[in-house]
């Protein structure tokens, strides 16, 4: 059928297209990479619309040519609904901040923001969709020098630099899963998941070789873990996301790490099966990452006095959040990351261009002290940011509250020391959430002397729109939470 050859459009036109929109003038270049994502968020949007009528996944073989020949698309639910968010996300993010990257990108260096735009949503949809794990690497390549992109095209020496330490903890996060993706390959002799799973399972029973598979999906977990910023591989962080431009920002924190965890999801459950990851002991480790992720990190969002500091920290807890709920070793555990991955990256995405107008009506200083007020000043970026705050800490009929209520439930029925290490750590994380959030609306909502307590002028009708459907998605996530599970359980449960 023509409708399942969407998957290949939706790398195959931002990657064709983005050697085109180099060539392009910025104000051209901008319009056409706004047209490609437009067009792509459509094309999900009827692709998951069929594959829920359709009611199984089904596999694409690009060219016709199967393995080992050629390379093949995996598409369930699950696939369909991350692209579909993911481009959805960029758009609404450009929007968002279009004219804050106008302003701060110098001129000769916008067509190439806007091109490496087009390439990261080509990887981001390819490592959606992709079916084996070394296209998986290749596509992980692809996103992680858009994002070095992405960062140091803001002028300044400051973002040259968060540019390169990214780049660095990036290079250590790819060697690692080449590594252990090579000695994957030696071990199995498969780079489909499928296959590769039957001959996990095949290591597993027989036991001779589980030393070596364990070190390969340590190797794996632990390279990935690093790409996605989790604790303690996280120090490129809040360089990174606070010296962007808040489109940048938003596509970093919302896209490029939650894609890396999604791949590492597919690795668990496609790849290598629940059971062999568990009995490797990489369970083990991520989740002891991850916990301390959730703590220290939201220790450290606490002491920033600069917001997008303290937001770029947050985070850090959140990916804390996605990595534990996978590390129970369940499918109710990798739904419900699937599920804070998608709640986390409307919430963020959402915050940064509102942090962006706050400081911007507050003569541009980024200390708490001196943005008194602000919310009265920008009233949308007000509430936008509100809303966002409220759902990452778990406020009732927003998303972050949804997602929450799906780990603890995952958690509860893992049982075990893994049952009190993720309750413990959502609870403890979940007041630390409230203490530095709850500073930030009251230091946004308190009167200042600096400024008047009046509007400043409304920002483009692009900064509504933007903001107005991210606020939109946050209620849904957390009204219609249990429709959005449902799709998340019914591609996981036939994945294996």
């Amino acid at each position: 059928m023509l409708w399942q050859n969407i998957p290949i459009l939706l790398i195959v036109l931002p990657l064709g297209l983005s050697s085109l929109i180099a060539l392009l003038r910025p104000r051209a270049a901008k319009l056409a990479v706004l047209g490609v994502i437009s067009l792509c968020t459509a094309a999900a949007l009827y692709l998951l619309i069929r594959v829920n009528a359709l009611g199984e996944a089904f596999t694409v073989k690009m060219g016709e040519v199967g393995a080992p020949f050629g390379n093949e698309l995996y598409v369930s639910h699950t696939e369909a609904l991350l692209c579909l968010a993911f481009d959805a996300i960029m758009l609404l993010s450009l929007l968002a901040g279009m004219r804050r990257a106008d302003e701060e990108i110098p001129e000769d260096r916008k067509s190439l923001f806007f091109t490496v735009c087009s390439l990261l949503l080509a990887a981001l949809n390819a490592i959606t969709l992709t079916n084996d794990i070394f296209s998986g690497y290749v596509f992980l390549e692809i996103a992680t020098i858009a994002a070095a992109a992405l960062i140091f095209v803001r002028r300044g020496e400051g973002a040259l630099f968060a540019s390169m330490r990214y780049m660095l903890m990036n290079l250590l996060g790819s060697g690692l899963f080449l590594l252990g993706l090579s000695m994957m390959y030696s071990l199995t002799g498969e780079l489909l998941f499928p296959q590769m799973l039957r001959r996990s399972k095949a290591i597993l029973a027989d036991g001779r070789y589980m030393g070596a598979l364990s070190a390969c999906l340590i190797l794996l977990s632990l390279g990935l873990a690093v790409k996605s910023a989790l604790y303690p591989f996280h120090t490129w962080l809040p360089n990174a996301y606070s010296l962007s431009t808040p489109a940048a920002s938003s596509l970093l924190s919302s896209l490029v790490s939650k894609a890396y965890i999604f791949l590492f999801i597919k690795i668990m459950l496609r790849g290598a099966g629940l059971e062999a990851f568990s009995e490797s002991g990489a369970a083990n480790v991520i989740l002891v990452y991850a916990v301390l992720a959730i703590v220290i990190g939201s220790v450290d969002a606490i002491q920033q006095h600069n917001i997008r500091r303290m937001v770029s920290y947050s985070s850090v807890a959140q990916i804390g959040y996605i990595f534990m709920a996978a590390a129970l070793g369940t499918k109710e555990g990798c739904a419900a990351a699937v599920f804070q991955i998608l709640a986390h990256s409307f919430a963020k995405a959402m915050l940064f261009p509102a942090v962006d107008r706050l400081v911007e009506v507050s003569g541009g200083e980024e200390n708490f002290r001196d943005l008194r007020g602000s919310g009265y000043r920008a009233p949308l970026a007000g509430a936008a940011f509100a809303i966002g705050a409220f759902s990452i800490t778990g406020i009732p009929l927003l998303g972050g509250f949804s997602a929450k209520v799906f780990i603890s439930e995952a958690a509860w029925a893992a049982g075990g020391l893994r049952m009190y290490l993720a309750l413990a750590a959502l609870a403890v994380s979940t007041v630390l959430n409230v203490i530095y959030f709850l500073r930030t609306m009251i230091t946004v909502y308190r009167r200042g002397e600096r400024f008047e307590l009046k509007p400043a002028g409304n920002r483009p009708f692009s900064f509504t729109l933007g903001v107005g459907f991210f606020a939109l998605v946050n209620l849904y996530l957390g009204m219609g939470a249990g429709n959005v599970m449902d799709i998340i359980l019914r591609g996981i449960n036939i994945w294996n």
